[in-house]
């Protein structure tokens, strides 16, 4: 077996991971479990980076050494990791003794390499980041994440020199397109480092939680420096077993602090003269109703929000459902309870729930092999199309991980179910008295099935066991153990008993209003209910809303918005500008000239920083964002009644 080396970020502990963050663990986990099942030797690895100021804030807080806090968020981290069955095989904390050895070994590797010295520094510095920013970083003055003003910080440091790696950076995007992935990401940091690198300190004076430096012992690691090492920490750097195991095939990261896994850390490494891992891949942010999750902006829904409700292979196949895994998604309790109302309950629920109710209306629950059985060709060329489709949009080197892909193609192996089931009409064959028909229908709905369990497993583990326990396979065949290239579409045993249980996924009752974070301080479940009439409105109301067809005279992908377009519209009287999150659906090209509808009379607003005057309508379905648009051309400006 090869060998798959798959990191994520490692996470501040001074507040528990939302769903932001949870989208991480989650995408890196289905990449990890679907290597695993091609065959290849993982190591996945996870872990809390505590050497923030933030952490000893947040320790000082609960009067608690910062080690001891750091310990107890640990145990509250992995709980949640393991509620939403991540299968890490590492975590590490940079509290630990081996990680302080393996930074400090680093750093001194560094410092005689020539690429440290001491100087002084003075900038914008943001305290929750943890992170210098240049005045053109900043938007409107402030940090581009946290929407807080930084400080002016002026200190003598040590310093890297980052500028001796301008070139050798721009060499290796160039000759290694596959570094940064994907495409979008690369082409942001490729112009970052083309405007020029400046060197960057390295170490922060008079800092009582961190690493001391090996060669000043009144000064520590910047924590940034230090937390990008523990990818080496984990897998026994300095000791040279770590060499089985690096380079990292691919390091998972959130888009905003691409600059530090694709310019710093290959720099550092360089220095060091040790090898570079062969792909960064900055994914998306999962917005709640467009806005970026934080803390300080009091917008947080965690895990812990749904899981105990809705369980977590239902959240894990939202996110992973809604987009590709390098694309920015969005979470609304609207958009869940439609998945999971639609996909869970219905596509996947209705395929399961149809055959085992047959196999125990006309079998008492036995499925047997048939004693002639011929291959039901359509079936079994839909099992092998839905995994060659699977694997294609899994693959990291393709360009993105396309979860939303890969899952689409697994529905349409569910839908072939469904439609083969409503073809043999098994019904109409029991009442014929054909009974071995049949049985034959039912052994080949449940071969597909169980290939479509297996195929399940990596993005909803714990549904694909319990589809496996339904079909009477646990005491027969080991799921766990089964890798993609031995899947045959009709291996099932000589005889299997079906089981009857409760729907996999029952139906969420869409007149209750699931909980919503507060704005402020600890966000807590509110279940509430309301009636359906208390959500329509007038025709007053409805009067109210200004529908207009307009042009679209130019379109631009909005500069760190992988969702929206920047579109200049005409209505006839006059020209605007307005944004619009259709950007995964529509290349700016496709748009230009078309007709569209707007809301005219919405006030005006930024979003991410672009002014927008209207609102493009646009229907939201399985294959992404659709354009309302007049059958036929129509006069510009003319109103939607």
């Amino acid at each position: 077996m090869s060998k798959y080396y798959i990191t994520t970020a490692i996470d501040y502990v001074n507040s528990l991971p939302h769903l932001g963050t949870a989208y991480e663990k989650i995408g890196a986990d289905a990449l990890a479990r679907f290597m695993r099942r091609l065959g290849h030797d993982v190591h996945f690895q996870m872990g809390n980076d505590e050497h923030s100021t933030n952490v000893y804030k947040a320790a000082q807080e609960q009067s608690l050494e910062p080690k001891a806090y750091c310990d107890q968020m640990r145990m509250k981290f992995e709980d949640i990791w393991q509620q939403l069955n991540i299968s890490y095989d590492g975590f590490i904390q940079t509290s630990q003794p081996e990680h302080h050895t393996a930074a400090q070994a680093l750093f001194q590797k560094i410092y005689e390499s020539g690429d440290i010295y001491k100087g002084h520094y003075e900038g914008w510095y943001c305290e929750s980041c943890e992170a210098f920013y240049t005045e053109k970083d900043l938007v409107d003055e402030h940090c581009p994440n946290h929407k807080s003003k930084p400080k002016w910080l002026k200190e003598e440091n040590y310093f890297f020199k980052l500028s001796r790696f301008q070139e050798p950076l721009l060499k290796l995007y160039e000759e290694h397109p596959e570094f940064i992935l994907p495409e979008v990401r690369r082409n942001e940091v490729k112009r970052l480092v083309e405007d020029g690198l400046q060197d960057i300190s390295v170490s922060r004076a008079g800092v009582p939680w961190g690493i001391p430096l090996p060669i000043d012992e009144n000064e520590v690691i910047y924590v940034w420096f230090d937390a990008l090492i523990n990818y080496l920490t984990a897998i026994g750097y300095p000791d040279s077993k770590y060499e089985q195991t690096w380079p990292a095939d691919i390091h998972v990261i959130g888009k905003d602090i691409t600059r530090f896994h694709c310019v710093i850390w290959p720099a550092m490494l360089m220095s060091a003269g040790l090898p570079l891992p062969k792909t960064v891949f900055g994914h998306g942010f999962v917005y709640l109703r467009g806005e970026k999750m934080s803390k300080s902006l009091g917008n947080i829904v965690t895990p812990l929000d749904i899981i105990p409700q809705y369980g977590a292979d239902a959240l894990r196949y939202y996110l992973l459902a809604e987009s590709s895994f390098g694309a920015d998604g969005d979470f609304t309790w609207d958009g869940f309870i439609n998945r999971f109302n639609a996909s869970l309950a219905n596509d996947l629920g209705n395929a399961l729930n149809r055959t085992i109710g047959m196999a125990f209306k006309y079998q008492a629950g036995v499925i047997k092999k048939p004693a002639q059985l011929s291959i039901e060709q359509n079936l079994a060329d839909t099992c092998s199309a839905a995994l060659t489709a699977m694997t294609e949009a899994m693959d990291p080197q393709r360009g993105d991980i396309r979860t939303h892909q890969a899952l689409n193609a697994l529905w349409e192996l569910l839908s072939s179910i469904d439609k083969h089931i409503d073809q043999q009409a098994p019904w109409a064959l029991h009442k014929a008295g054909n009974n071995e028909q049949v049985n034959e229908v039912l052994y080949n709905v449940t071969a597909t099935l169980r290939y479509a369990a297996v195929l399940l497993a990596p993005f909803m583990p714990d549904t694909s066991v319990k589809i496996w326990e339904r079909l009477g396979l646990s005491d027969t065949q080991n799921l766990s153990q089964l890798q993609f290239k031995q899947l045959q579409w009709n291996e099932l045993p000589e005889e299997i008993r079906v089981q009857q249980g409760q729907p996999l996924f029952p139906r969420i009752d869409t007149k209750e209003v699931p909980a919503k974070p507060k704005k402020k301080g600890n966000p807590k479940m509110e279940n509430t209910a309301e009636k359906t009439e208390d959500k329509k409105i007038s025709i007053d109301d409805f009067a109210k809303v200004e529908l207009r067809v307009a042009k679209v005279l130019t379109a631009e992908k909005v500069e760190g918005a992988d969702r929206l377009l920047k579109l200049q519209i005409d209505l006839g009287n006059e020209q605007r500008q307005l944004v619009a999150g259709i950007a995964q659906s529509y290349a700016p090209d496709e748009i230009i000239g078309k007709q569209v509808v707007v809301v005219a009379n919405l006030k005006p607003a930024k979003i991410r920083g672009v002014e927008s005057n209207g609102m493009v309508l646009a229907a939201s379905g399985e294959a992404g964002a659709v354009l309302l648009q007049p059958l036929t051309e129509v006069p510009l400006g003319s109103q939607v009644k």
